[in-house]
């Protein structure tokens, strides 16, 4: 890569690496392989930088994050130590959001961060995309290469598991 190009790579998508961090940090649930994602994924960006065109490049190398993720994911299940997600076994209730909404007001940030580590790492994405980073549904629809009904039924899922976990979690200190 020439220097012009570095400086361009560097301009577009520094500003990026804490967000980068912290996908790769709530996929993984450990700093190091959060580091260990984001300089894969930033390796690979510098390898396909020339076939970015524009546009949203906060977008661009989430993608290529989760998909950095998302191999360690694999490589971690290969030898054992995640557990996958189950649609029948982590689905919840369907309720309103009002309650949920309320608990999650309600909770403490230490509190919230547990549940938040207990989610499907599917529905904890989602979550952390949208709450956190302030993508837009159609943002986490292109890194995630989903459908926005997908994200939104993803998202709404999160929440209500969220708040069951925090509400779980408030019974028993009751």
């Amino acid at each position: 890569m020439d220097p012009a190009e570095l400086k361009r790579f560097e301009r577009t998508f520094l500003p990026h690496m804490s967000a980068a961090y912290n996908l790769a940090r709530w996929l993984t649930r450990s700093d190091q392989d959060a580091q260990d994602v984001v300089q894969e994924a930033y390796l690979r960006a510098v390898r396909f930088f020339g076939g970015f065109r524009g546009g949203n490049s906060k977008a661009w190398l989430l993608s290529i994050v989760r998909n950095a993720g998302y191999t360690w994911l694999q490589r971690s299940q290969a030898h054992g130590t995640t557990v996958s997600f189950d649609e029948q076994l982590h689905d919840v209730e369907d309720r309103s959001q009002g309650p949920e909404m309320e608990l999650l007001q309600r909770a403490t940030r230490q509190d919230l961060l547990a549940a938040l580590e207990a989610l499907p790492v599917e529905f904890r994405e989602t979550l952390v995309l949208r709450e956190l980073e302030g993508l837009s549904y159609k943002e986490i629809a292109e890194v995630g290469g989903l459908p926005i009904g997908t994200v939104m039924s993803r998202l709404a899922r999160a929440r209500r598991i969220l708040g069951q976990v925090l509400s779980e979690r408030g019974t028993k200190e009751d």
